[in-house]
């Protein structure tokens, strides 16, 4: 496991990029946190340091949100907190996704653990008394 630690906000960019190059061809995160502690802050981070220029916000009431870098790379982000069942995973078909080699950063995936793929990697935020953030990076 390997942890990344964001200080504050001038350094999540830095620590983005140190992220990407840390997962390699890694495609699937499942993101684990409370509601506020930055999982949707540290996706754009991520989304910026790969190039995408549209305004990047959580995908909350749409589930998924995709956006695209200069370099035709697709990158999905969803939000699962609203579902009710894993089923509603299943009716949006997010096999397209979750398979597709894009990125794929995946918020409450507590909800549809059970679909995951083997090769997920888990991300566990959490925040420090002093304010900072750290994500514990668990690679299988």
């Amino acid at each position: 496991m390997t942890e990344l630690r964001i200080e504050n906000l001038t350094e999540i960019n830095s620590v983005a990029k140190q992220f990407i190059e840390l997962v390699g061809e890694r495609r699937v995160f499942a993101m684990y946190g409370a509601m506020g502690v930055g999982k949707t802050t540290f996706v754009k981070a991520v989304c910026e340091e790969l190039g995408v220029e549209d305004t990047i916000n959580s995908p909350t009431f749409a589930i998924v949100n995709e956006y695209h870098t200069p370099k035709d790379k697709i990158v999905y982000h969803f939000d699962f907190y609203r579902i009710e069942d894993v089923q509603e995973a299943y009716d949006f078909g997010y096999e397209d996704y979750f398979y597709s080699k894009a990125m794929c950063f995946i918020e409450w995936p507590e909800r549809i653990e059970s679909i995951l793929p083997t090769d997920v990697i888990n991300l566990n935020f959490s925040e420090e008394e002093d304010g900072s953030r750290i994500i514990q990076v668990e690679m299988n």
